[in-house]
């Protein structure tokens, strides 16, 4: 009698992962940031970093509207003098945070290397507004407007001719506009009131701005929205040849105007926002444009832009200005409070116009040595370009593989690495990059998860 060889157990498929959990644009996310117990000098903070190729970032939390979709910090108009009492305030936390910068140590002499304005939408400022913010960039931090990138975020409504004239003049090398939508009923079921006409005329005027890079930012998943509306709002965009295009799945967050509106726990609408993803993707890479993240499309004439092009200043070496931004150095990062509701938006909004003290660092995070090849990791490898594992090494001594083992390896499991492009690069497969909000929060650590799940959206 025989016996049979033992059987090898057949592989067991990954279970299904949702691909839409979080937009990861920034690690550790900042509902995981705390108050700090012993808040720091900025000038002790800083001594002892590299300051020469600095990132800085203004924020203007005012909109004339706030869309359904938006869990960003920012209010809904600003009543009386109130922009001119956050110009005001925004102005003595740079002369405080360019004093901490210039305040010696090793790091030597500061230098800027890319500067962007947002929001909130920055455009809501007045020209002569937005003049002075300009001012305060470049003669109270320092920034070389017009010798370093500049971005500025803007909407329809206010991408005025006499606004967007101060923004050449100073500098500005790209303006993003948030169009979202080219069909009307699809803006007003996102809660964005706006006219196909009114966007139109917007492009029309930054093209004639001289301003060389357009970017269009659009969102598919919309409630109504089909593959045939969704195909004629991109034609739409690339009407305008913008220079770069961003298209983002719909998310609805608590405290939002479309809370409550959609099912967001319903497959079916995951499955309708990865089919609109793959079409909007298949269609701009038809159409001459480089994939660049999951997001983030590069028409591929357009000139190579020169200087950092993390047009959201999401690196270390990142000063940010404003109640709504956040700075990075490479152990902490900290900003003011945050919120989603509009009632505490307003809040701290008033009690930052009418700080006189910015020299602590008085909410934030710590990141320690894990945390960091998190960021760097997660960072890298939601770019289409992926992250050069020497490059890691150098940095940490390992490699991903050996930090984060069964992460690298359930991607792989999944399809969702390049395999072609090991051992020299760790790179997301066309798969991988369409579960880009899968990734990033499969990298979170454990205390970053808790953090986030004890906040409280206020």
């Amino acid at each position: 009698m025989t016996t049979a060889p033992p059987r090898t157990p057949a592989p067991v498929a990954p279970a299904a992962v949702r691909p839409y959990q979080d937009y990861v644009y920034a690690y550790p996310h900042k509902t995981a940031y705390g108050p700090l117990d012993e808040p720091p000098a900025l000038r002790d903070l800083w001594r002892n970093e590299p300051k020469d190729a600095l990132a800085l970032y203004l924020h203007i939390p005012f909109c004339e509207v706030r869309c359904g979709f938006c869990n960003l910090f920012t209010r809904v108009g600003a009543p009386g003098d109130l922009t001119t009492r956050y110009l005001d305030a925004l102005e003595r936390q740079a002369v405080a945070v360019r004093a901490a910068l210039d305040d010696g140590g090793a790091a030597g002499a500061v230098r800027f290397a890319a500067a962007a304005f947002g929001g909130g939408t920055p455009t809501f400022l007045e020209a002569a507004e937005l003049e002075r913010l300009c001012d305060i960039a470049e003669h109270r931090m320092g920034a070389p407007l017009g010798g370093v990138p500049l971005s500025v975020e803007a909407s329809p409504a206010t991408a005025t001719a006499d606004r967007l004239a101060v923004l050449a003049a100073r500098g500005a090398t790209r303006i993003s506009l948030g169009v979202q939508s080219f069909a009307d009923d699809e803006a007003r079921a996102a809660v964005r009131p706006q006219r196909r006409a009114d966007v139109e005329a917007a492009l029309g005027r930054i093209r004639d701005s001289g301003v060389p890079v357009l970017n269009i930012d659009l969102i598919y998943g919309i409630d109504g929205q089909t593959p045939s509306s969704w195909r004629s709002s991109l034609d739409a965009a690339l009407a305008w040849r913008p220079e770069e295009l961003y298209l983002y799945p719909l998310y609805v967050r608590p405290r939002t105007g479309l809370d409550g509106r959609t099912d967001v726990a319903d497959p079916a609408w995951d499955a309708q926002r990865l089919d609109l993803y793959r079409r909007g993707r298949d269609h701009l890479l038809e159409h001459g444009y480089r994939q660049e993240s999951m997001r983030m499309f590069r028409r591929a004439d357009a000139p190579v832009p020169q200087g950092p092009v993390d047009h959201a200043c999401q690196t270390d070496g990142m000063v940010g200005l404003g109640c709504g931004a956040r700075s990075y150095t490479a152990g902490l990062h900290y900003a003011f409070d945050y919120a989603v509701g509009m009632p505490r938006i307003r809040t701290i909004i008033d009690e930052y116009t009418a700080t006189t003290d910015f020299g602590h660092a008085v909410h934030g995070r710590a990141v320690d040595a894990d945390e960091a090849r998190r960021r760097h990791l997660l960072q890298s490898l939601l770019q289409a370009g992926g992250l050069e594992v020497a490059g890691y090494r150098a940095r940490f001594g390992s490699t991903p593989q050996q930090d984060f083992p069964a992460e690298v390896a359930a991607f792989a499991a999944r399809g969702w690495l390049d395999e072609g492009a090991a051992p020299a690069l760790l790179r997301l497969s066309p798969e991988g990059l369409a579960h880009s909000d899968a990734v990033g929060p499969a990298l979170f650590s454990p205390a970053v998860r808790a953090a986030m799940a004890a906040y409280q959206v206020r």
